[in-house]
């Protein structure tokens, strides 16, 4: 945030954030409205006149409360690639308002969420007709709640404009993982967190799906590779928010190694002091939490562990989402009676290495390997990209 943007939310008054406007031409503006807004992705209370946090709702710590709400999509008439926001907000000392966006790629998956700041319009990795805003309210627990009166939007293309994000590498990144648990809670996105779930937080919510969406899904293993799990990412931690370290140009601690979380960093080395983005003490060196299914029956950790973690939606390659639930068994063979060597929770956007023909499930004898000796039956994953045969 930019020193004006902070003297503005100390003092707690109404203030308009608008980024830097755009020099090209603008093929598309629009306002935001709550009545437009998807319902089943709310964890932001509407009143007649304006949006606030609600206490009860979104990804709750003993420090502070977190809520987005997902607007519909905009189509374009024209491909874009820069968007600008003006936000007329209340915000109390402390809190956030944020708005992001996000760009539809050319194989139908979904650019990483990025943040317009106040100084800045957020540059999406490749031109688009189609872009969807977020709002992101952030707040003290227990304080006054910051509302929201009106957004405007304004896309445009910029040739000179440098991405914020790009594709990341294929390889995944050793992490510690940590149980998340907290069932009967709700994450950041509005999930019920339900006893054996199947998600994941990252503790960046630029990678935050969608409830019931798996448009951010990650593939994490056990160190050897036995067992792997598909899950959705539904919520944002541990420690920090915008840690982002799976990116090279990430949006926090820039002097990090790409694919080391702050936290390890924090808890290893001392860094930044050995405390997290709040300044608190940070206790262990997790860069992802795993929701209790995830933990026990996916990958079958009794206690906290290093696991490697691949970022499904940093990679390029066929894909498509599993459709059973609310897990679907991944297999060593192409056959049910092979052994179970993981699971998919429905939902996850799973990368597909190539199909296989196996046994025949629902009708359907093509298999999808997913992994090295990883395979799910296409019967119960629907395909956004076709994968080539192994």
């Amino acid at each position: 945030m930019t020193a004006a943007l902070s003297a503005a939310l100390a003092t707690g008054t109404t203030i308009a954030l608008a980024a830097a406007p755009s020099q090209a031409a603008q093929p598309g503006s629009w306002s935001l409205t709550p009545a437009n807004s998807d319902p089943d992705n709310r964890t932001i209370v509407e009143t007649a006149d304006s949006w606030s946090l609600s206490g009860r709702l979104g990804r709750q710590s003993a420090e502070r409360t977190t809520g987005t709400l997902t607007f519909p999509a905009k189509t374009l008439d024209s491909a874009v690639n820069r968007i600008s926001a003006q936000v007329e907000a209340s915000i109390p000392e402390g809190s956030e308002v944020a708005v992001d966006v996000r760009g539809k790629r050319p194989d139908g998956t979904w650019s990483e969420w990025t943040e317009i700041r106040p100084d800045a319009p957020a540059v999406l990795p490749n031109r688009t007709t189609t872009i969807q805003p977020r709002l992101v309210l952030s707040g003290p627990r227990g304080a006054s709640s910051p509302t929201v009166d009106s957004i405007e939007l304004s896309a445009s293309y910029d040739a000179s404009a440098k991405p914020t994000a790009q594709l990341g590498p294929a390889d995944g990144y050793r992490v510690f993982a940590t149980r998340e648990g907290l069932v009967g809670g709700t994450t950041a996105n509005g999930h019920v967190i339900v006893e054996r779930d199947h998600f994941v937080a990252l503790p960046s919510r630029r990678g935050l799906a969608d409830n019931n969406s798996g448009n951010y899904t990650v593939q994490v293993c056990t160190e050897d590779g036995a067992r792997c799990e598909w899950a959705p990412v539904w919520d944002v931690g541990p420690w920090n928010t915008k840690d982002d370290y799976w990116n090279a140009d990430r949006e926090m601690w820039q002097d990090l190694p790409q694919g080391t979380p702050e936290a390890q960093a924090a808890y290893q080395d001392g860094y930044n002091g050995g405390k997290d983005e709040f300044g608190r003490a940070v206790a262990n060196p997790a860069g992802i939490d795993l929701a209790d299914g995830t933990f026990w029956d996916g990958l079958g950790l009794q206690d906290n562990s290093w696991v490697i973690v691949t970022y499904e939606w940093t990679v390029g390659g066929p894909w498509g989402t599993v459709t059973a639930g609310p897990v679907l068994n991944v297999r060593s063979e192409p056959s049910t009676g092979a052994p179970v060597v993981g699971l998919a929770a429905r939902h996850a956007q799973v990368r597909i290495e190539c199909a296989v023909t196996g046994e025949v499930v629902e009708g359907n004898d093509q298999w999808l390997r997913l992994n090295s000796g990883k395979y799910v039956s296409a019967a119960y994953v629907q395909i956004g990209e076709a994968p080539p045969a192994c």
